[in-house]
């Protein structure tokens, strides 16, 4: 088992991580300017805002090019220790340990115990716990007026490391503690939910079958006594005699249905219920919205070409059905779907001739509940509720996703993409 191991269960979502790390940014900056230009201490002022300055630029690539809505285990895990770093080299410039902001280099961590994997917090851990160690030998001069210097007894200074050490592993202790819990509540209340939600559903159908049954029995039996005599009166039509049977066998069946429902209504969801490959599951899903749908659906496809067969996913289908299903309804006429296989990936692009995204969501394409404000799409565009669970669950399946408005066409565009290593351990 690789000690980095992408989860499904664990991830950050990205919004809220970038607010908090412009406000950790821009408190920096208030910090600094205050020490520097108000009480005129001395340090590397310079070299201290270039280090800022790395900080927010990993913050934009957050925003402008990392594309998913949620960062995964790993990729959280990256950014978290990019912080550990940046705050370390900031208390290296600017007193090391004995920088009374020190503290704040448990802030990642502390973060992450409630929101990553134990190996990715265990591996942060330990990485904090080694910065603050070099930061206790290693460091510039404590900020200070010219004529003073900061100075303290040996024992009260190493102290300081210690109690930092402590802190950091009490508390994510804690964290980790209680965010474990959390999560297996929360799950068990999810499983209750769905059990809940599926008894609901068995009895509401199980009556609803009793009383198609019970309703419909007796014209059934009219069929059937009538049935029955024309197949007499025409036994010596080879033609109408061949009809009439298979009329009488379909009631059969149809009653033979019907008293299996109200005895046993559950019924199993037959839709994709193989291993395929992602180009089947493109025809497969295309071909259900045919069904009910006037739109054409023009499908470009090199299935011949390095197929892939992948284990069924419940998640898989229904995020790409979203991602089709909204083509569907914003197109005109007409929805492109491209599937593109080599060794290494397999990409999906699905475009629509539709008005595409309003550009003022555009940047927020892939969070709930987001509505454009501009009058004339207003009624006609939706919560973004659709777009979010595709998203979130193809992301979860190592999906990478992006959304934006077609060059090509007049309408949307969503590529998805993933690694075939990726797909085949699903």
């Amino acid at each position: 088992m690789k000690f980095f191991e992408t989860s499904k269960y664990f991830s950050l979502k990205k919004s809220t991580y970038i607010n908090l790390r412009w406000i950790a940014i821009l408190g920096q900056l208030i910090t600094i300017n205050f020490v520097f230009f108000y009480l005129d201490f001395g340090f590397k002022y310079t070299t201290t805002s270039l280090v800022i300055f790395i900080g927010a630029l990993s913050n934009l690539y957050l925003i402008y090019f990392y594309q998913k809505t949620q960062l995964s285990d790993r990729t959280a895990f990256l950014f978290l220790f990019t912080d550990v770093l940046q705050l370390g080299c900031l208390i290296y410039l600017t007193g090391g340990i004995a920088n009374p902001f020190s503290i704040f280099l448990i802030i990642p961590t502390i973060f992450s115990s409630s929101n990553l994997g134990f190996k990715s917090n265990t591996l942060l851990v330990a990485i904090t716990t080694i910065m603050i160690i070099i930061l206790t030998f290693f460091y510039q001069s404590l900020p200070s007026p010219i004529n003073e210097h900061f100075h303290v007894s040996q024992s009260y200074y190493f102290a300081i490391p210690v109690s930092l050490i402590i802190a950091l592993f009490f508390l994510n202790y804690f964290a980790l503690t209680f965010g474990t819990e959390s999560r297996l509540r929360k799950e068990a209340l999810n499983k209750m939910e769905e059990v809940m939600a599926k008894e609901h559903e068995l009895l509401s159908l199980g009556g609803q079958a009793a009383a198609a049954a019970h309703s419909l029995g007796t014209p059934f039996s009219t069929i059937k006594i009538i049935s029955a005599d024309l197949l007499k009166q025409f036994k010596d039509d080879i033609e109408i005699k061949k009809d009439l049977e298979l009329l009488v066998s379909q009631i059969e069946r149809c009653s033979e249905i019907l008293k299996k429902l109200t005895l046993n209504p559950t019924i199993e969801d037959e839709f994709i219920d193989r291993d395929i490959t992602i180009s089947d599951y493109i025809f497969e899903i295309t071909k259900s919205f045919q069904k009910i749908s006037e739109k054409n659906f023009v499908v470009n496809s090199d299935k011949d070409k390095n197929p892939l067969n992948i284990t069924k996913s419940i998640e898989i289908v229904y995020g790409l059905r979203n991602f089709i299903g909204n083509a569907n309804k914003f197109s005109k006429s007409e929805v492109f779907i491209e599937i593109i296989t080599n060794n290494d990936y397999s990409e999906i692009i699905i475009e629509d001739d539709g008005e595409g995204y309003p550009s003022d969501v555009l940047s927020k394409i892939g969070e709930p509940y987001i509505k454009s404000l501009k009058s004339n799409v207003k009624s006609k565009s939706g919560l973004g509720l659709g777009i979010f669970i595709g998203k979130t669950l193809l992301e979860k399946n190592f999906a990478s996703i992006s959304c934006k408005n077609s060059k090509k066409k007049t309408g949307a565009k969503v590529t998805i993409k993933w690694k075939n290593k990726d797909l085949l351990s699903l």
